[in-house]
């Protein structure tokens, strides 16, 4: 078998999952941690203020990933929940329904940073306009798959009909991305192309990036770890959790060192 195909299959194995998320999690995290430092250093005291929104201008570098992440996140929480649907992969479900707290999160800090971008922008800190409208739509889908996830006792059942919505929601991705081409919009037009000519300097696009970076390596840090935590409560009573929890047991009935 193709090695990489072995190590996938390994994976689908709770106990190996379990020490694959326990090992990388924390690697996610700080390395996450560490380059949204870096860029939010280089936003706030190397890059210069904008000519026309003076300062306030820096919240893009939270506002912007955070907006690409909320899309990003329920992207794959739908396509591991296809998997999931299709090959009744056990570990696709929980990663799936571990997708959906964490783009709530970013969901929630782009429409807050938006707000606090439009007030000295537009003049208001909320206005019904196609991108914000949709955005929002967009935290109520994630929403609604967890409140599903968690309204149903049967987990594999309710992962399952969480999944199914994650799946029809995605259709909303193309309206959010699209929307201020479509729509007469408040909302600036795309000023930031991974591919092409950007319209924003090149001297304030370097800390966008670090940012962008760091918040992929915070999610798959979070991730791992939601997604360990579901997968031990799942397989709660198998001997293997038992005795991956005796060494952190022996670790706490150990007497402290006396002098």
């Amino acid at each position: 078998m193709n090695p990489i195909v072995l190590w996938f299959h390994k994976l689908g194995s709770p106990p190996y999952f379990d020490r694959f998320a326990a090992r990388w999690a924390p690697w996610g995290h700080g390395l996450g941690l560490l380059l949204i430092a870096i860029g939010l250093y280089g936003a706030l005291f190397r890059v210069p203020a904008d000519y026309l929104q003076g300062d306030s201008f820096r919240i893009l570098y939270i506002h912007v990933p955070s907006a690409w992440m909320s899309m990003a996140v329920f992207a794959a929480m739908a396509f591991y929940a296809a998997i999931a649907l299709v090959w009744r992969i056990k570990l696709c479900e929980i990663l799936a329904m571990a997708c959906a707290p964490i783009g709530a999160a970013f969901t929630l800090i782009t429409l807050a940073t938006g707000s606090i971008w439009g007030k000295p922008t537009w003049g208001t800190w909320w206005e019904w306009d196609p991108r914000l409208t949709t955005e929002l739509v967009l935290l109520f889908m994630y929403l609604g798959v967890m409140g599903l996830y968690h309204a149903i006792d049967d987990r594999r059942a309710a992962a399952r009909a969480a999944g199914l919505l994650a799946i029809v929601g995605v259709v909303l991705l193309p309206v959010i991305r699209y929307s201020v081409v479509w729509w007469n919009s408040l909302h600036q037009g795309q000023t930031i192309r991974l591919f092409g000519e950007s319209s924003m300097d090149a001297s304030m696009m370097w800390p966008l990036a670090w940012t962008v970076l760091g918040t992929k390596f915070w999610f798959l840090g979070s991730l791992l770890a939601r997604a360990r935590a579901d997968n031990l409560r799942r397989e709660a009573g198998k001997a293997w959790v038992a005795q991956a929890a005796l060494p952190a047991v022996a670790a706490d009935a150990r007497p402290e060192a006396r002098p």
